[in-house]
């Protein structure tokens, strides 16, 4: 069965969808209203409601504010004149940094010193909003606490290891460059590719990963590079407050991935891509959140090693999967 916006899903990917029948939290049943199926990939955070034209994506939500949008088809035709990149896992190799700051947040509220994230856990504490991770831990393993509790605990120790790294004190391996990103980079600039830098990450969280990593490359000053970056903002807080104190940015908590408004964001605003040239841009995600992000912001995506999207079951909606930046370069410049 061909599925409207997604096509036709390989046999190698039949495991990373489950077919059930009622979806987006009830609200949706196979067989009444014109819905013919309901999938759901293996991490379980979107249901796709499947009818005869469309395919809707309902996106749930650990917080309380699901979310309904169109799956539209996302075609893509090489060279690209744009790229939309993630930061973390994608360009900037520190997806186990930040599990890790989630595993002692939760070690922290459990007052377990000992506590460790089990590996399933893995698909639902990497690529969506600090609060969604917060809020799956909680659920999981301390449900007497809270997510604000949680941000507090969670800003003070990223607050202490940004500052520890930046002295020279904290984890060498926190912010590594991806292999290959700085010819990857100088190519796409070379041949006068936009280049879109998107994350989920607050400004005082993301900047020291960007800042950092060209300074390995030394490429300069990024604001000089690239064409747009877009973060979930800056946290406002009032003179003489602490930086733990947990406020959300000025984006907030229930808008970045999965959800498509830092993408669209990005490419529309950002990169002045309009509607009818969408298939002249690409993303390029490692996680499965990113992934659905991108999709829905109507973008075709590929989807590189290394991150989640295997575990998280979005296989189905890559335009295709790359081990490498050099790979996934190929497919920018429409050479395969």
């Amino acid at each position: 069965m061909t599925i409207p916006g997604i096509g036709t899903i390989a046999a190698e990917f039949a495991g990373d969808f489950r077919d059930v029948e009622t979806g987006g939290d009830g609200t949706f049943r196979v067989g009444a209203d014109g819905v013919r199926r309901i999938l759901t990939p293996l991490d379980g955070k979107a249901d796709f409601i499947v009818y005869a034209d469309k395919t809707l994506a309902y996106v749930k939500s650990a917080l309380g504010h699901p979310a309904l949008y169109l799956l539209a088809e996302a075609r893509f035709e090489g060279p690209a004149e744009a790229v939309l990149m993630d930061l973390d896992g994608t360009s900037v190799r520190s997806e186990p940094f930040w599990m890790w700051i989630i595993e002692r947040t939760v070690a922290r509220l459990m007052d377990n010193p000992a506590f460790r994230l089990a590996p399933e856990d893995e698909p639902h504490v990497s690529g969506h909003s600090v609060s969604e991770h917060l809020q799956y831990c909680i659920t999981k393993y301390c449900p007497t606490r809270n997510v604000e509790q949680a941000r507090v605990h969670y800003f003070d120790i990223t607050r202490r290891e940004m500052a520890a790294i930046t002295a020279g004190r904290g984890r060498a391996d926190a912010f590594r460059p991806a292999p290959g990103l700085k010819e990857f980079l100088l190519e796409l600039k070379g041949r006068g590719i936009r280049i879109g830098l998107v994350t989920s990450g607050l400004y005082e969280k993301a900047w020291p990963e960007i800042l950092a990593a060209f300074r390995t490359l030394g490429l300069g000053n990024p604001l000089n590079f690239y064409d747009a970056i877009i973060s979930a903002g800056h946290a406002f807080r009032p003179p003489g407050a602490d930086e733990d104190e947990g406020q959300a940015g000025t984006l907030g908590e229930l808008t970045p991935k999965p959800h498509p408004w830092l993408y669209a964001e990005t490419a529309r605003i950002g990169l002045g891509i309009p509607p009818e040239r969408r298939h002249k841009a690409i993303g390029l995600e490692d996680s499965g959140a990113g992934v659905v992000a991108v999709r829905l912001a109507g973008f075709a995506c590929i989807g590189m090693a290394g991150g989640n999207i295997e575990k998280s079951g979005l296989r189905p909606l890559l335009h295709a999967r790359c081990e490498t930046l050099a790979e996934a370069l190929d497919i920018i410049l429409g050479r395969r």
